[in-house]
Order: structure tokens, then sequence, then C-alpha cells
């Protein structure tokens, strides 16, 4: 690539001294004995023609030397240029065919000077480091998964195995466990199916003035047996005026459901729950707060991933472990952001919905 730049110069060099000096030797001889003949009047045959010996040679002399100093010079910044240039873009396209063959680590390295160029390589790794998170991603994604599947398949087939056997009883409690293990996996799928239309831009919403009050005390209702059951207080704060936007009233119930699931599965016995909602600027901002097991520091970028838990052991005993994936989406596709805080483990944890606000 140097070379292809460094000759392209060159021949742009050789054309403009070419062209300089057919101009030279075509306009400055008239205008030459223009100005003589205006001087001195006119001369003889020999006169001129010493004359135009002279000019000839003085023009060859300057045109050769500033044409050669001029090209010593622009080869010189040329070769500079090309150089500067064509090493960074090498380096990129080394890069590019090591990501290609699957080394997902290498990086390109960055120019000294902060120009364009640099630009180009800070844009190119961070695709780079986006197509590394993103893999990474792929690969936990099917590892966690394979895990989600194994235990609904293997409760199927021990209880197949059973059956035929002979060792297992066809009675109540047999289709119970079944129906659980079947539900559990056509839980995951829709979840999944959910997930990827959310991604892609392709979730249906079914957008309707809702009142926020409303959405947050049905919420509340339907968590109110399991919160009993874990001994869990949950309770939640609503501002004296009307609370409104505009939105999916069973998308967002989803994710208010799912918000709650999560609180108190994290949060032991004797801890609180709380449900807030106001308004914020132009916003509608819904809040929940525990005051469980906490996230931490490391690990709050991750929560919205599938499947993530900080703790691999704990695992959901309902659901498909991507309901905050889930909530994020449906968020996302309403306009609005979800975000998670804490202060860190055994501290509680925040998770804050802001929601563009709309008539009611």
């Amino acid at each position: 690539m140097v070379r292809r730049l460094f000759v392209g110069q060159l021949l742009v060099i050789l054309v403009g001294a070419a062209t300089l000096g057919v101009v030279a030797f075509l306009v400055a001889p008239p205008i030459f004995h223009d100005h003589i003949r205006r001087a001195v009047g006119p001369v003889s045959d020999v006169v001129a023609h010493h004359l135009d010996r002279a000019l000839s040679e003085t023009l060859s002399l300057a045109l050769t030397l500033g044409v050669l100093a001029a090209a010593i010079a622009a080869t010189a910044v040329s070769w500079l240029l090309a150089t500067r240039i064509a090493r960074p873009v090498e380096q990129l396209s080394r890069t590019a065919g090591a990501l290609a063959d699957g080394r997902l680590t290498e990086r390109a390295p960055r120019p000294a000077a902060d120009d364009e160029l640099a630009d180009l390589t800070d844009a190119f790794n961070e695709m780079a480091d986006a197509l590394e998170h993103t893999e990474d991603t792929r690969r936990r994604l099917l590892a966690d998964l394979a895990h989600e599947l194994r235990t609904p398949l293997a409760t199927i087939q021990a209880y197949h195995e059973g059956l035929a056997d002979g060792v297992v009883e066809i009675d109540d409690a047999t289709f119970a466990i079944l129906e659980e293990a079947t539900g559990r996996l056509q839980r995951l799928l829709e979840d999944l199916s959910l997930v990827s239309r959310a991604e892609e831009g392709q979730l249906a919403l079914e957008l309707s003035p809702l009142d926020v009050g409303a959405i947050v005390r049905a919420a509340v209702g339907a968590s109110t047996p399991d919160a009993r059951e874990r001994q869990v207080e949950l309770r939640h704060r609503l501002p004296e005026g009307p609370l409104t936007l505009t939105g999916d009233r069973d998308r967002l119930t989803q994710v208010l459901t799912n918000l709650l699931r999560n609180a108190l599965e994290h949060t032991p016995g004797g801890g609180r729950v709380t449900v807030s909602a106001e308004h914020v600027h132009d916003q509608v901002s819904i809040e929940v707060r525990d005051t469980g097991a906490g996230i931490a520091p490391e690990h709050l970028p991750q929560v919205f991933e599938r499947f993530f838990r900080a703790d691999p052991a704990r695992r959901p005993v309902a659901g498909s472990g991507i309901g905050l994936t889930i909530s994020r989406a449906i968020v996302h596709g309403h306009g609005g952001t979800i975000t998670a805080d804490s202060d860190g483990l055994g501290r509680g944890a925040t998770f804050t919905v802001r929601l563009p606000s709309g008539p009611g």
C-alpha cells in the first residue's frame, strides 16, 4: 500500500513538472521578445538568436533545479504521509483478519497522532469490544439455556422411564409434576420469544391512556399472597393527584410484577418491599425498593442480562430466569429506561422505571 501511495504521488509530481515546462516554453518566449522590442526596438538575427538561447537555457536551468527541489521535497513528504496513512490501515486490516478468524481479543494499536485515523482505530476497537461481548453473551446464553432446560427435561424423562417400568403410578401427583415441568418449558420458550421480538423492535404494544396508580395497586395486590408466605412486608406509596401515561397495560403490569417477584425472592423474612410512583419532570418514575440481599457493584451492569444470577447456585423456583431482561425490553419499547442500584451486598436494591408521561 505504501508503494502504491508513493507511486501515485510521484506521478502527480511528474505530470505537474511536465505541464509547467510546456507552459513555460510556450508562454515565456513571446512575452520576452515583446518586452525586448518595446525596450530597444528591432534587433538583428544574431542578437535575437543569442537572446532566445539565453532565455531557453535560463528557463531550462530554473525549471530543472526547481522541479528537482520540488520533487525531492514532495517525494519526502509523500513518503512520510503514505507511511503514516498506510501503517494504521494495514494494522486495521490485520486485526480485522484476526477477528474474522475468531481471535476476538485482538485489537488494533492506536496511532500516535490524534487525527481521523486515530478516531477510526478507536471506533474499530469499540466494534471489536462489542463483538467480543456479544460472543461472550451468546456462549453464556447457550450454557444457561441448557441449564434451564435440563431440570424440566430431566423430570419428564425420569417420570417417563418410571411409568414405562411400572415404578411410578399414574395419579394426580404425577400429572401435577409433569404439568409443572412442561409449563416451565412453555414459559421459557414464550419468554425467549418475547425478548427476541422486543430486541428486534417487533414487540406489539397496545397503547392506551393508563392510570399508573391502578397498575401499581393491581401488581401489589397480585404479589401480596407471595409476600405473606415469605413474611415480607409489601407496601406502596402513591401521590394524591393523578399519575398518568400512555402505554400497554398488560406489558407494564408484567414489568412491575417481574420487579416485585425479583424483590420478594431476594428479601428474607422480616424484610420490606416498597413500591412508589411519582412525576419527575416530564416522566413517570416507578420505584421498587427492597431491604434484601443487595447487589455487588460489579454485578449491577449485568442484572438485566438473560439468566444472570450473582450466585449461580441460586436458581428460580418458578419462571424462566429472564424476567428482568423482559422488563428491560418492554420498558425500552415504551421509550423509557430501567436501572438498578444498590449500596452493596446485604443493603437492599432499588429498581427504577422511568416512562414518558402522557394524558390519562
